[in-house]
């Protein structure tokens, strides 16, 4: 019985909801369940490097192109099996569609985030409200700082990477939400960067249980010896792999990831590690700053193996 698109909430009703587990321990195991949201008013609003870049070069997103690519990215999680929900387009929410910030799926449930950008406060509230309706349990709210998803990688189940870089995480932010997962005995890895690469996951991804993509210019040095010590194979980006999203990679889990189409090195690195690389073309999200990692919010995945 296929989902209705239209209407998230009458999924509920689906027989298979009443057994489904929602929940996130990593960002690599099977993805069975993601929140979208259609770019019905993506606007380039300037806000990070990559977009003021854009704007500069004369680059605009074009609403009827940003729908068509979107339809296809979501068409293409739903190959793969990923059963999709979509949350509400609203004017004057323009960033909606990069549904990774405003909320964060733990292994136990919803946790609402702080965003500190004026024009994406508002998201935490819709997209919360979305979930529950989905039947998505909400557990918790991060309460004081700013904290965006984009900035929080769940390495393996029991350890989670939270940076900062004082413009859309700052650390009072990801200490509240590091408190939350190291009250369950989670390893809580703080690291900050520098705010032009505007989240952690421009400049590193989790794309198998034991592969990351990172860039090592952009990355302390004491994070990246303890991703090594984890025994994770670090995949090298460049700094202008980085500017054009390349690292900005999707695990669906079972070896495949999806990647915005043009990442060729970096795809033929993966592939060479026996990965699977879905391309998809999203130019007029990644001239906004984000790619297939920013347009999802996994509500469930089964546990990486």
């Amino acid at each position: 019985m296929p989902f209705d698109a239209a209407n998230p909430a009458a999924d509920v009703k689906h027989p298979e909801d009443k057994l489904r587990r929602w929940g996130a321990s990593s960002e690599t195991g099977r993805m069975t369940d993601v929140l979208l949201s259609a770019p019905a008013h993506l606007e380039m609003v300037p806000c990070n490097d990559v977009t003021r870049d854009s704007i500069a070069r004369g680059l605009r997103t074009e609403p009827a192109v940003a729908e068509r690519q979107h339809d296809r990215f979501a068409a293409a999680l739903a190959r793969a099996g990923v059963r999709c929900h979509f949350a509400d387009p609203i004017n004057g929410l323009p960033d909606l569609s990069f549904t990774r910030d405003s909320v964060l799926m733990s292994p136990w449930g919803l946790i609402e985030l702080r965003p500190s950008a004026e024009h994406r406060r508002a998201e935490t509230r819709h997209v919360a409200a979305v979930a529950r309706r989905l039947g998505v349990p909400v557990q918790h709210r991060v309460g004081e700082g700013s904290v965006e998803g984009g900035d929080v990688c769940l390495v393996r189940d029991g350890v989670i990477v939270i940076g900062h870089s004082n413009e859309r995480t700052n650390f009072t932010g990801a200490k509240s939400l590091g408190a939350l997962f190291a009250a369950r005995g989670w390893e809580v890895i703080h690291t900050r960067f520098d705010p032009r690469f505007l989240h952690l996951d421009t400049i590193m991804t989790m794309v198998a249980d034991r592969v990351a993509v990172v860039c090592p210019e952009a990355l302390d040095d004491v994070l990246l010896e303890r991703l090594s010590d984890l025994d994770i194979d670090l995949v090298t980006a460049s700094v202008e792999e980085v500017g054009q999203l390349g690292a900005n990679l999707l695990s669906l889990g079972d070896g495949r990831v999806v990647a915005a189409s043009g990442s060729g090195r970096i795809a033929s690195l993966l592939a060479s590690r026996g990965l699977e690389v879905i391309e998809v073309d999203i130019d007029q999200f990644t001239r906004c700053g984000g790619g297939p990692h920013c347009l999802t919010m996994p509500l469930a995945r089964r546990a990486a193996g």
